[in-house]
């Protein structure tokens, strides 16, 4: 059986490991009041980081519920995400959404967050001359 539990390998915890995302996001994907910027990570499993700022989201309660939604989506998906360093961003009007909308909108983020990934890979395959500039 497949472990669900949420440990810390599964979390961004540094600023170091934020602005590696930021300086060079792979893959971006749009929800309703949020964005998601991933990034190739080698550790055979992803890593979530959330940005919830007080400009967009005002209340404590609101920006705690964010991330605890978004948390709990991504500890119950975790083995079908794809290798990523994923930073979800909270944008304005995201608390205005309940909690089924929250819910359903990054179950769709995660299914477009595989689906580009897989083709971003299959690209990455075809030229191999376009990897030259990462190493």
């Amino acid at each position: 059986m497949l472990r669900q539990g949420y440990p810390r390998c599964l979390r961004l915890l540094n600023a170091g490991d934020f602005s590696h995302v930021f300086e060079q996001a792979d893959l971006k994907v749009h929800g309703k009041g949020m964005m998601a910027l991933a990034r190739w990570n080698m550790l055979g499993h992803p890593r979530i980081g959330l940005v919830v700022s007080k400009k967009n989201v005002k209340l404590a309660v609101q920006r705690n519920r964010f991330k605890r939604l978004v948390r709990e989506s991504v500890r119950l998906r975790q083995h079908q995400l794809p290798m990523l360093d994923i930073v979800v961003l909270a944008r304005r009007g995201v608390h205005d959404l309940d909690n089924d909308t929250l819910h359903r909108q990054l179950h769709g983020m995660w299914k477009r967050l595989q689906r580009e990934a897989r083709q971003h890979e299959c690209t990455k395959l075809a030229s191999p001359a376009s990897t030259q500039h990462d190493a």
